[in-house]
């Protein structure tokens, strides 16, 4: 990968990893459902006008709008108000690398191989660590915290699920084309959940870093973020790219600590290396396998 790639790619993780922060600062001003709702009005308007229709049915647009729009974001924004802090956010969002390979088992006949067990197997162990400390202090994160970020991972999936289905076709026109259908569900939820005085409240005093917040979750996280992201795997091999996607729980908790003064405890720390080294497993656990497998053995 050309060395402007590589920044490139480090951009969109960074992007990616710190906007965890920017998502909270965002909730100090909108409600969860209404900051969600915001969020894919702008991811509609006005770039549906100049970005053509993906070729893919709108039952699978409606179906990843939907489990993006209120399973992984409407869940993480709601946890992230008060029950999970944005560092452990950022590194529980990533379990649904393996939500997605439970589906393939179970959706696809795949079987695991060992080196998914033992990744899976150490991802397991560093979140039974968060899940103690939610029970024995709550400080960080809540069960209701754990759980709504897991479910939110779990929808992630389901979407990645809906996009593998519907083929090689731009990422950026998919997710334009497929935000309407979240942003009628998640106002009308807004205007349940937190009340019409809630909404109207929130609209009217605003602020401009609020507004900034949410242009930044539309523009700079899922715009610019997925519209590099595609533009770099459709040029290089996804072996090439993806293995920088590790970094957003490390620059999502680093950033939380450096701006928002989140402690990393020990716990904190050992939990990540446990998920990011059952994530890494997962991504290179099959290579390291082939390798030793074709290694000639010793006389």
């Amino acid at each position: 990968m050309p060395f402007t790639h590589l920044l490139l790619a480090l951009a969109v993780v960074f992007i990616w990893g710190t906007n965890f922060v920017v998502i909270k600062w965002g909730l100090a001003e909108f409600p969860p459902f209404l900051f969600a709702a915001l969020r894919f009005l702008l991811c509609v308007v006005p770039w549906i006008a100049f970005i053509r229709k993906p070729a893919v049915s709108w039952g699978k647009l409606a179906a990843f709008g939907l489990l993006l729009g209120l399973g992984q974001f409407g869940l993480l924004y709601w946890a992230m108000q008060r029950d999970i802090s944005p560092g452990l956010a950022s590194l529980l969002i990533q379990t649904q690398v393996f939500f997605t390979i439970g589906m393939a088992i179970v959706l696809q006949g795949e079987r695991l191989g060992p080196p998914q067990i033992a990744a899976m197997s150490l991802a397991i162990a560093g979140i039974a660590i968060i899940g103690w400390h939610a029970v024995s202090d709550g400080a960080s994160i809540t069960l209701l915290g754990l759980a709504l970020v897991l479910c939110g991972a779990a929808a992630w999936a389901c979407a990645n699920f809906v996009a593998r289905r519907a083929g090689k076709v731009n990422a950026l026109a998919f997710i334009v084309w497929a935000s309407p259908f979240a942003v009628p569900p998640l106002f009308i939820l807004a205007f349940v959940v937190h009340g019409t005085d809630g909404v109207t409240h929130a609209l009217a005093n605003a602020t401009f870093a609020g507004w900034a917040a949410v242009a930044w979750q539309a523009i700079g996280n899922t715009l610019f973020g997925y519209g590099a992201w595609n533009w770099l795997m459709a040029r290089h091999p996804a072996a090439t790219v993806t293995p920088s996607a590790l970094l957003v729980p490390i620059f999502g908790m680093s950033a939380s600590a450096w701006l928002l003064g989140e402690p990393l405890q020990g716990w904190k720390l050992a939990a990540a290396a446990l998920v990011i080294a059952g994530l890494a497993l997962n991504l290179y656990g099959g290579k390291l396998a082939s390798l030793i497998s074709r290694r000639p053995a010793s006389v």
